[in-house]
């Protein structure tokens, strides 16, 4: 395979989109907490060729800092800290934390490495999929992709690597954890300093070849003997059933009942029955359209840990008295409850205990309403949801009654939307039943539930009900999932400690798994202005009607870049033509955005592009306030770091 047609972004740093430093409004909200500065303040440098993009750097690790050059060290920094260069003098380089402030010291300039843009990587779980190995040298990482052997040649570097005895000519560096960290809940930097954009040998796919630079972001004590043994005695499980308790549910609700008595009677008393627990969601529909609903969505069952799950059973069978009014069309509002589920229910996220295993079982035999229908509650559609659970280690699993009552079209149109809802790592969980039957559907949610009981046995090391060929892949993958996160959580497990590598975005051997995943590391402040940005954009292509409004759209965005320009805050060019060049840190980049790439004459003429460019902007705008109200997305990277300067290693499929 030649690669030619590779497109390289030579030097370091590697960067995809986001709002760092953004450019169509660069930090309302620091603005709004600091106040204007009431003097002019020095800035960072910018990168060569630009207008707006500060040049950064990563601290090697024990970075020393001093006042002036060559002057007394009075700090040393972690490893890979970011920092923003004001200066440069004779082998020495003038940095600080923030753009926003004055710089703190200097630093040897082979003490760093350029970084070009805040784009971190972040391993998936490897539930389903090898782990893989991190390279010295591209052409390594290549000849392993090329191997016509790949699967069986990466077992073997993996496995010699483990042993500690790697022969030195195969080129690896270091091997993805064994165990599975979320770097959602614990951030460790992984910096991408240069990447190809290439295709895999094995489908011909776009694929990323990745050189990345790894530690943790601090440093973590070593499992003690007391943490590295009994494993699997505290693993527990949590369960939500979303339950869709409209007219026509009532039958499904009695089996889910039925088959649920039967699974907790038969684990009651044992260690498996004490280790899982459930909550109960109801929803129906807006009370707004038609009060006689009663309500639209209702917790009928915190989830929380009890011995007895009577109050459970309990609270399915007052579901039962399904609502005797009619809803307004055949969809329903199941978007509203699984939030509800996910964003109310006590996980014990951020505290000392968390739930291990924690999944969220939907039930409806409708579609969801769309985010754009007046009578939904939830202004984000599926797949924002989905990312959001799956960040928290939340896993929903979705049956979906296909009775004859929906017909066709709104069975097609609710698996698109469930698959979507239903996804986790590299698999899916969405369970339609066929013709609604109600056997089919007992058989299936009896299923589900004892491969979640399954889970806890497997970390135990007991003996499962269900053989893996009963459970299936998928399911398997997810307790693999589960048990290997658990482990990392356990373990204190820390990406490789390895100063650089090169890796494959997707799995060397299974390009359909993605293995390492690029990540924007993005700050609250930042995040802030990305709302405000898109709360503008939004704001605008709503009120354009027809083709002559459109055709203003870009005037009035064009007045916006000039106002925001003005401001050495607003990281903004305001001569270019797309949004993308106004962000010019966005340039360049292997992503690829309808709305930033779209110019003004495409979108004067291509109304049925506008509508789910704005629609898109919408549901995400959402997501993003719920971020910034989350206190537990942000990590400050550095003592006495700000509030607006706390980071989130944000995923790329929630920006625009």
């Amino acid at each position: 395979m030649t690669h030619a047609g590779s497109r390289r972004f030579a030097g370091p740093g590697f960067a995809r989109p986001g709002f760092a430093r953004l450019g169509l409004a660069a930090a309302v909200l620091a603005a709004l907490a600091a106040g204007w500065p009431a003097a002019a303040q020095q800035r960072p440098m910018l990168m060569e060729g630009t207008e707006t993009v500060y040049q950064r750097v990563l601290t090697r690790p024990g970075a020393p800092m001093s006042v002036t050059p060559d002057g007394p060290v009075t700090k040393q920094y972690p490893a890979f800290q970011p920092l923003y260069v004001f200066a440069r003098d004779d082998g020495w380089i003038e940095v600080g934390p923030s753009s926003a402030a004055a710089p703190e010291g200097w630093v040897p300039a082979d003490r760093v490495v350029d970084w070009r843009q805040n784009i971190v990587a972040a391993f998936t779980n490897p539930a389903g999929r090898q782990r893989q190995a991190l390279f010295g040298t591209e052409e390594a990482l290549r000849a392993l992709m090329e191997d016509e052997a790949v699967r069986e040649t990466e077992a073997r570097l993996i496995a010699d690597a483990d042993a500690g005895h790697s022969d030195p000519a195969s080129g690896v560096v270091a091997v993805e954890p064994a165990d599975f960290v979320n770097i959602r809940d614990h951030l460790y930097l992984m910096p991408i300093l240069d990447f190809v954009e290439d295709m895999h040998p094995l489908n011909y796919e776009d694929t990323l070849l990745m050189r990345v630079a790894s530690v943790p972001l601090e440093e973590q004590a070593p499992a003690t003997t007391e943490t590295t043994t009994a494993a699997g005695d505290d693993f527990d499980v949590g369960v939500v059933f979303v339950l869709d308790t409209t007219k026509s549910m009532g039958p499904y609700i009695d089996r889910t009942q039925r088959a649920l008595s039967r699974i907790v009677d038969d684990i009651s008393g044992t260690d498996v029955g004490a280790r899982i627990n459930f909550g109960v969601v109801a929803f129906r529909d807006s009370v707004e359209a038609v009060p006689g609903l009663d309500y639209r969505t209702k917790r009928l069952v915190d989830l929380e840990r009890r011995d007895d799950q009577a109050p459970v059973l309990a609270a399915i069978r007052e579901a039962t008295s399904v609502a005797t009014a009619s809803s307004p069309g055949f969809n329903e509002d199941s978007l509203a409850g699984v939030e509800d589920a996910v964003d109310d229910s006590d996980w014990g996220l951020g505290g000392p205990d968390p739930y291990d295993g924690r999944f969220v079982i939907l039930v409806t035999d409708a579609g969801p309403n769309d985010p754009r229908d007046p009578l939904s509650r939830s202004d984000i559609g599926p797949a924002e949801i989905q990312r959001d659970a799956e960040g928290k280690g939340i896993v929903v699993l979705t049956l979906h009654l296909e009775t004859p009552a929906g017909g066709e079209a709104n069975h097609a149109y609710a698996a698109t939307q469930y698959r979507q809802l239903s996804r986790f790592g590299q698999n899916e969980f969405y369970y339609p039943i066929e013709g609604g039957s109600e056997d089919a559907f007992e058989a299936t949610i009896t299923h589900l539930v004892t491969a979640l009981t399954d889970h806890i046995r497997a970390v135990r090391g007991e003996q499962t009900v269900l053989s893996p060929e009963e459970t299936g892949q998928e399911m398997v993958n997810l307790g693999l999932a589960m048990r290997l996160a658990y482990l990392g959580e356990r373990h204190g497990t820390e990406a490789p400690d390895v100063i650089e590598g090169w890796v494959s975005e997707k799995a060397v051997e299974d390009p359909m798994a993605v293995a390492i995943e690029p990540r924007l590391l993005v700050t609250k402040n930042e995040l802030a202005t990305m709302a405000e940005l898109l709360e503008a954009v939004e704001g605008l292509g709503e009120s354009a009607r027809d083709e002559a409004e459109a055709a203003s759209f870009f005037d009035q965005v064009r007045g916006v870049l000039a106002r925001m320009a003005q401001n050495p805050d607003r990281l903004i060019n305001p001569d270019a033509n797309t949004l993308s060049g106004a962000l010019e840190f966005l340039q360049n980049l292997p992503y690829r955005s309808q709305l930033l790439d779209m110019d003004e004459e495409t979108w004067i003429v291509s109304a049925t592009r506008r509508r789910p460019i704005l629609d898109g902007i919408h549901q995400k705008l959402v997501q993003y306030r719920k971020w910034l109200y989350d206190a537990s997305v942000w990590t400050p990277l550095y003592d006495g770091a700000p509030d607006g300067d706390h980071v989130f290693a944000m995923p790329f499929d929630v920006l625009p």
